[in-house]
């Protein structure tokens, strides 16, 4: 039987909490199957660049045998560049004194930023997964 073709996924926030648990278990297989390779795309923004670094350090040092090959990187275009499907767990977390608006409004214009790098930069038959990231203060409270 021929080797399966990687998956080329994109996890975005991919130092945040959040996306630093998944990594792992994509690399794994937890996500796409046991026998299904993955090449992985991780974006974070500039200030997360060092800890983006060290994800990627410990994902190669972990030699996930499905693990062909780590993007690691806080440009939206690279990051997206031929993804197969996407996870989107990013986001501008909610501070001290923020109304929910405000965090909304930064939210809505990374997602854009995202989206539109999708579409133009992804695969044709990417499979976008959005998920909201969570927030140290929930963004329901008053």
């Amino acid at each position: 039987m021929a080797a399966k073709e990687p998956m080329r996924v994109l996890v975005t926030g991919a130092a945040g909490q959040i996306g630093y648990a998944l990594v792992p278990m994509i690399a794994r297989g937890v996500m796409l199957g046991a026998d299904q390779p993955v090449i992985l795309h991780m974006l974070d923004i500039e200030f997360a660049a060092e800890a983006l670094k060290g994800v990627k350090m410990e994902l190669i040092d972990a030699a996930f045998p499905l693990l062909k090959g780590v993007v690691a990187t806080t440009d939206v275009v690279e990051a997206c560049t031929g993804v197969n499907v996407a996870v989107m767990v990013g986001g501008f977390p909610r501070k001290e004194g923020m109304e929910r608006k405000d965090v909304m409004t930064k939210n809505v214009s990374i997602y854009k930023a995202q989206a539109s790098a999708l579409e133009a930069h992804a695969a044709p038959n990417c499979k976008r997964f959005w998920l909201l990231p969570t927030q140290q203060t929930p963004m329901l409270s008053s």
